[in-house]
């Protein structure tokens, strides 16, 4: 009986050693973030929409008025249409259309260029959070982060370092200059 106690004991005290022996991970300590909530509060996450806000609207107004002026040049055109001889109302037309093109094409391309350079400043918020994420995960002692979008339950708030990652963020990146530019490149899956 003493033999088989001590042996229980034994497998007691040297299991969880060979458990990590034999690569098992230790049990999770998680911390929870609202990434949504990190890029919307946070300083630089306000800046950056009310730049792209702003490059919007100035692209709406820009946009808006060459629209007018195609518009009025149509009205004139229809006028005009009844009295032209076939091949100059033909060319006229023609004209007319490669305008409304080209002001469709300068309307997508800006709407790309804002999208591209909101892409870039959420990229170089990334950049920034990812020390900052290392560094309170390795204070609160956490081996896994979760995003709270994944969370279906949790009866303690103290998993939560949103706040203290917006902190830190909002320290170290208060603002980011948000600038017209193409989307980025996907970035390619990594080879194995």
């Amino acid at each position: 009986m003493k033999t088989l106690s001590a042996l229980a004991l034994a497998f007691a005290v040297f299991a969880p050693a060979a458990a990590l022996a034999q690569g098992n991970p230790p049990g999770p300590r998680v911390v929870v973030i609202d990434k949504v909530a990190i890029l919307q509060s946070s300083k630089v996450g306000q800046d950056v929409a009310k730049q792209v806000q702003g490059l919007a609207e100035q692209a709406r107004k820009d946009l808006t008025a060459q629209g007018q002026a195609i518009q009025t040049e149509g009205r004139q055109l229809q006028q005009q249409v009844a009295i032209l001889a076939p091949d100059l109302k033909q060319k006229r037309m023609a004209a007319f259309e490669a305008k409304q093109r080209s002001l469709q094409g300068a309307a997508q391309k800006k709407d790309e260029q804002i999208k591209g350079g909101f892409l870039r400043a959420r990229q170089a918020m990334e950049q920034a959070l990812g020390p900052i994420l290392e560094e309170v995960v390795k204070e609160r002692g956490a081996n896994l982060v979760l995003d709270k979008q994944a969370v279906v339950f949790a009866n303690n708030g103290a998993f939560d370092i949103t706040r203290e990652v917006i902190a830190r963020l909002d320290q170290k990146m208060p603002t980011y200059k948000v600038t017209l530019a193409a989307a980025p490149a996907p970035s390619a899956p990594a080879q194995q």
